[in-house]
């Protein structure tokens, strides 16, 4: 007779003789991630999302599907009326270094792009949640350790236009003054660090290298 493709015969051990050619395991496909939305809010700490949808339902016992959407944080600095936001957003917020190419990209297109410098911080400490993200887009704050020496780049829209300034830079801070940060995606990952000496010209290592927000 007809096989039919029912998987609990895996369980009761009845299944047909070609059970395995009739009903082959189809796991899930999904698409490509969309692109990144932007920020759910203006001037104010949030996050985007991306999101995929599913090609192939799994069939006959097939690899589930995974997640459909994805957040990570982000801030806009001009409200939908195009107005630049005020506030100061303190502590540092910072993501990898490698955000800067499509942000420079998008500056140039517009015809903003500022001349940016670079701070360096020496890192004291560090919140274990840092060490504790698995999404391949936070796997950049495994490179934050405490004693380390980071380079912080502010660039634009992040770079204020009145003080040319980017927030929680630590101008004006004094000597050794420990100064708070907070990486944008994981706010179980922040930490404190000391003002080292700014650099006009940015000469950022590859790996830590990061980027006020």
């Amino acid at each position: 007779g007809p096989c039919y493709c029912d998987q609990a015969c895996a369980r009761t051990l009845d299944c047909c003789h070609d059970y395995a050619q009739a009903c082959p395991v189809i796991p899930c496909v999904v698409s490509q991630w969309s692109a990144w939305s932007g920020c759910a809010e203006p001037c104010k700490t949030t996050y985007r999302v991306r999101m995929r949808h599913i090609i192939q339902e799994p069939r006959n016992r097939g690899e589930a599907c995974p997640a459909l959407e994805e957040r990570a944080g982000c801030v806009e600095y001009w409200t939908q009326q195009g107005a630049e936001c005020q506030q100061s957003l303190i502590p540092a917020l910072i993501t990898t270094g490698g955000f800067g190419k499509a942000r420079k990209k998008r500056a140039a297109a517009d015809g903003n792009e500022r001349a940016g410098y670079c701070v360096e911080f020496q890192l004291v400490a560090i919140t274990p949640g840092c060490l504790h993200s698995h999404h391949s887009y936070t796997r950049w704050m495994h490179y934050l350790r405490e004693g380390h020496t980071v380079c912080v780049e502010c660039q634009h829209p992040a770079l204020h236009s009145p003080s040319q300034h980017c927030y929680g830079d630590g101008t004006g801070s004094q000597k050794n003054q420990l100064l708070h940060w907070q990486a944008v995606g994981n706010h179980r990952c922040k930490g404190t660090w000391r003002r080292i000496r700014q650099l006009d010209t940015c000469s950022c290592p590859s790996v830590h290298s990061f980027l006020f927000i």
